[in-house]
């Protein structure tokens, strides 16, 4: 019995990745072993957002090769795709290497090294590739109601934080009728909520001929889908039309995710966004004119290099006034490669902690405020599995906002959608569900 385990590092993106790959190695005969356990081939779908990311990275490389040293070892992904390019990785740290855009080509390289027994590095120069997109299929995932369907790749936007762009190359889109078959078979597979995800979702599509929400309205039709999510989206892309058109289609999930940054406009010209904090503001109030009371989330950078005292207070009064449901606050960290890595005015470490501090607790009492905003609201709710809370099992799910619920039953309600009333607070992140 062949055995195989797999580790996954970074974004969504890189999630579903693993999980096709996953998926190959199933159809190859072999069984899927938890990443602990000795296995006769590991693989590590690699990240490389952040340096730490890339330490991460070689750890659980070799954390594989101590688990098994007569292993096949196979590192997969944006470290061993940047490492390369930049000729600082050691390219026999694994016995396989695959780059990005080349994860389809798995099954392959693994043959061919069982038979000649032979190191094999299978990366190309991603930044001239052919604007063709990789096709990976899901037919199942790990998790049971909601599948992550990726549609596109590639960064074309530069940010002077990020790596990305030199570790996933320009901006590729999935055909639309690809798309359309893998959620037909995850749909006809039980799955009733989608998530559409890519590097730069808001890239999607060929100019002239579909666009992401030409894609959304293909899917909105397929039976047995209940729910179209969105990942991170760009605020440029939520103009009167876009968000018009998405207010038509019942099956959207009003919960945004619409990444930011920075709410001062000096730091966003220095991170080298392509929007203004007004032009962000425009695009939330367009979201909210279509939707009641939709879910804003996003991201936030503290400490940037050149952040002044006065430009954390602007970003900090900004966030106040657009009031998200969610942000997720990192602090700045250096990324090797970047033209942030080398910027004057470094912010020491001290400072992004107290500010980051700050917006931690400014974000925690948003959602809270946002969660209570919704009681004695009726709404659906997707359950996905029991956990228990202050002693008592509950069913676990979220509405369409990904606002947490949980409702006490015996009933089985895996992949369940369930309506009632939300009432009183569990704790601080989950409300309770009165059922209709």
């Amino acid at each position: 019995m062949k055995r195989a385990a797999l580790h996954n590092l970074g974004c969504k993106v890189n999630a579903y990745e693993t999980e096709a790959m996953e998926q190959m190695l199933v159809d190859d005969g072999y069984v899927i072993v938890p990443f602990t356990e000795e296995a006769d081939v590991y693989v590590i779908n690699t990240c490389s957002v952040t340096n730490m990311a890339d330490k991460k990275s070689r750890q659980m490389i070799h954390r594989a090769r101590r688990q098994n040293p007569n292993a096949v070892i196979i590192a997969a992904g944006c470290y061993v795709q940047t490492g390369l390019q930049n000729a600082s990785l050691d390219e026999h740290i694994a016995d396989i290497i695959i780059g990005n855009n080349r994860k389809h080509e798995l099954i392959p390289q693994l043959h061919q090294y069982l038979m000649e027994h032979r190191h094999i590095t299978h990366v190309a120069d991603i930044n001239h590739l052919p604007e063709n997109y990789e096709e990976l299929y899901l037919a199942t995932t790990s998790e049971h109601t909601r599948a992550f369907i990726k549609v596109q790749d590639g960064c074309n936007q530069f940010c002077s934080y990020c790596i990305i762009p030199y570790a996933r190359g320009r901006v590729r889109s999935r055909k639309p009728e690809n798309v359309l078959e893998e959620v037909e078979r995850l749909a006809k597979n039980g799955f009733r909520e989608i998530v559409l995800a890519g590097i730069h979702l808001s890239s999607y599509g060929v100019p002239g001929e579909y666009d992401l929400l030409d894609l959304i309205e293909l899917l909105h039709g397929v039976p047995g889908i209940e729910r179209i999510r969105l990942s991170s989206l760009e605020p440029q892309v939520v103009t009167e039309d876009f968000a018009r058109r998405l207010s038509a289609l019942e099956k959207i999930c009003p919960h945004f995710h619409l990444s930011l940054q920075s709410g001062c406009d000096a730091t966003l010209q220095r991170m080298n966004r392509k929007y203004t904090a007004e032009e962000y503001k425009q695009g939330v109030a367009m979201l909210r004119k279509y939707f009641d009371n939709p879910a804003i989330t996003t991201d936030v950078i503290v400490g940037f290099p050149g952040e002044t005292e006065e430009e954390f207070a602007t970003c900090k009064n900004f966030l106040d006034d657009i009031h998200f449901y969610e942000m997720h606050v990192f602090k700045y960290s250096k990324r090797e490669g970047t033209k942030a890595a080398v910027m004057d005015h470094q912010i020491p470490e001290t400072v992004k902690s107290e500010r980051s501090d700050v917006l931690i607790d400014m974000a925690d009492r948003m959602s809270e405020e946002y969660r209570k905003s919704y009681r004695n609201r009726r709404v659906e709710v997707l359950f996905e599995e029991q956990e228990e809370l202050n002693g008592v099992t509950y069913w676990m799910g979220f509405t369409k906002e990904y606002i947490r619920v949980a409702l006490q039953t015996d009933e089985d309600l895996s992949n369940t959608i369930v309506t009632g009333r939300l009432g009183k607070m569990l704790t601080s992140e989950v409300l309770l569900l009165e059922r209709d």
